[in-house]
């Protein structure tokens, strides 16, 4: 028997014993889906890891959000299912149950570093300076008026603020599969909302419909895809205003410009300090039953995290990412290492 052979029918065992398809051991390369906005960083860590282990393929890297990725992620166990998924917010405990009655139960969370969600134009129109209730305003399908609620009246952005440009109003948004949209709502449009004192003091439902509700009017528009198609729509409405993450920001600031948040103009400082209002960690999602099966996974990770792949002074640094504390790698390391689940982490 060849070594190959051998190695082949020992990887082929391992996989039977675990319960998981014996086509597991016949892919070489991990395979990654999620997360447009942690795609551009992990695209740069799969072309370094190549580079580095020569022993690996390089990882394939996809996109589809944040959403997308999971459920992907948890549609089982096997050479058919992707290994990573990439997401710009935490798992939700309903994918983690996806997850587990597809027999997906060992998901490792690894938080990698930290982003900020800006809100960019045309580098050739006028400046932003915008506050939650400025986007709402512009966002909601009702507004208060005169005691009663009624079809946002808004057009243009100068009728909602005097300092704002004398624009048409078009957002370009993420779509629900991204994790950009969820952290979008929670920290712009819902403070937005509640600064409204007629909204405010609503009824819980009536609250949340009010909140919750944007125009269909086709002042904004949600984009499903990545956000290379949000900046397609910027170029072809220069009036626009296009959400996404800081660093498909600094990728492309030479023909866009950031608006600021509560004053606050968006970059790496500010974001890291927490100034800027609107960030968020980002993380992958490791599937532990495929380590040991799939060649380089564990690897793959451990290399993310190093210091000179994701730290101060990286390749990711430099592509916009805001790198963890010394404490904070350590730590994420060692969950790697130990094969922590996110069950157990939540747990302590």
């Amino acid at each position: 028997m060849t070594f190959k052979l051998k190695a082949l029918c020992v990887a082929t065992a391992a996989v039977m014993t675990m319960g998981v398809t014996t086509s597991a051991a016949a892919r070489d390369n991990v395979q990654i889906a999620g997360s447009s906005t942690v795609l551009p960083f992990a695209s740069i860590v799969a072309e370094e890891f190549g580079n580095a282990f020569a022993q690996y393929p390089a990882p394939v890297v996809g996109s589809g959000g944040s959403g997308g990725g999971l459920r992907q992620f948890c549609q089982g166990v096997g050479a058919n299912t992707i290994d990573i998924a990439n997401a710009s917010r935490a798992i939700r405990d309903g994918e983690i149950a996806n997850c587990k009655e597809a027999g997906v139960e060992k998901i490792i969370e690894v938080q990698f570093g930290y982003d900020g969600i800006v809100f960019a134009s045309s580098a050739e129109k006028g400046k932003f300076a915008l506050k939650p209730e400025h986007v709402f305003q512009a966002a909601a399908e009702k507004l208060p008026q005169d005691g009663k609620m009624v079809d946002n009246p808004y057009t243009r952005w100068s009728q909602i603020d005097s300092s704002l440009p004398d624009q048409e109003i078009n957002l370009v948004i993420p779509a629900s599969n991204h994790g950009t949209r969820e952290v979008f709502e929670e920290k712009v449009l819902s403070v937005g909302c509640e600064s409204i004192e007629a909204i405010a003091e609503m009824e819980k439902d009536a609250k949340t419909q009010a909140c919750n509700t944007l125009r269909g009017d086709g002042r904004i528009v949600e984009i499903a895809g990545d956000y290379t198609e949000t900046l397609t729509r910027l170029d072809a409405q220069p009036d626009s205003v296009g959400v996404f993450g800081l660093s498909f920001y600094e990728q492309n600031r030479d023909r866009l410009q950031v608006a600021t948040m509560d004053g606050v103009t968006p970059n790496l400082e500010t974001i890291g300090s927490g100034e800027y209002p609107v960030s968020r960690p980002l993380f992958f999602y490791i599937k532990g039953e495929h380590i040991g099966l799939i060649p380089g996974l564990q690897e793959y990770a451990e290399f993310f995290l190093s210091e000179q792949i994701s730290g101060f002074g990286s390749p990711l640094e430099e592509a916009g990412l805001i790198p963890l504390s010394d404490e904070e790698r350590e730590a994420v390391v060692a969950t790697i290492k130990n094969g922590k689940t996110v069950l157990a982490a939540r747990a302590e």
